[in-house]
């Protein structure tokens, strides 16, 4: 299955991608991590990205596409894999549609979890991290997993706050070019919804991020 995941800050994505590649053993790539990776290697596209990235600029889809699909060629990749973190717009939704196309790796599959801008919100800024372990779930804003007070619900530990989580102008940033249809993520996801409407070539997938994670996870398992 060739897979792309589009879902906003908070939603969950990164969690439910862990699961899919579990189960599936399919890559689960993340466009920020094949920067860092062409970067950290020295490659020569990996160098023009630095350029930019050192300017504070965003690095241009002439350079980021072809990093991708560098990515989705290697060996791992070969039975399937899921690309999460790309496109961002419509514009590269539409050139990393056609590149894909060209390399003969069309998509199977496209995911978006939907959910609300605030419960997103709330969902990132109510994330507490236990001292003694931070795989403890503890988030004042779910129920299902709410701490004790000010300690952890699984182990009784102390809990503290990721300063990035508590970010609230950063957050409403990154959402606001999750959540704009015009130009935004969204837009890039809904040129694929068209697609799948129009050619029945891939199939998108829709899923309520509202609930927890086993019933968002069966519920996208069920629907693959």
């Amino acid at each position: 299955m060739r897979i792309l995941f589009f879902g906003p800050n908070g939603s969950g994505k990164g969690t439910q991608g862990a699961i899919l590649k579990d189960k599936y053993n399919t890559p689960h790539i993340e466009s920020g991590a094949i920067f860092r990776e062409n970067i950290s290697k020295g490659t020569e596209l990996g160098a023009k990205a630095k350029e930019y990235i050192n300017r504070g600029d965003l690095v241009p889809d002439e350079i980021t596409i072809p990093m991708i699909l560098d990515r989705l060629k290697q060996d791992d990749c070969k039975n399937g894999w899921l690309l999460d973190g790309f496109p961002r717009n419509k514009n590269q939704a539409i050139r990393l549609d056609e590149a894909l196309k060209k390399a003969n790796m069309a998509l199977d599959i496209v995911i978006e979890i939907v959910l609300d801008r605030q419960i997103a919100k709330n969902r990132i800024m109510g994330r507490r991290l236990c001292v003694n372990d931070n795989n403890h779930p503890n988030n004042i804003y779910i129920d299902a997993i709410k701490p004790n007070g000010d300690k952890c619900r699984v182990c009784g530990g102390d809990l503290k706050t990721r300063a990035d989580d508590q970010d609230e102008e950063a957050i409403n940033k990154r959402h606001d070019i999750y959540y704009n249809t015009i130009d935004g993520t969204l837009a890039s996801a809904y040129y694929f919804k068209d697609l799948a409407e129009k050619s029945k070539s891939v199939k998108y997938i829709t899923l309520d991020g509202t609930p927890g994670v086993k019933e968002v996870a069966k519920d996208l398992i069920s629907k693959l």
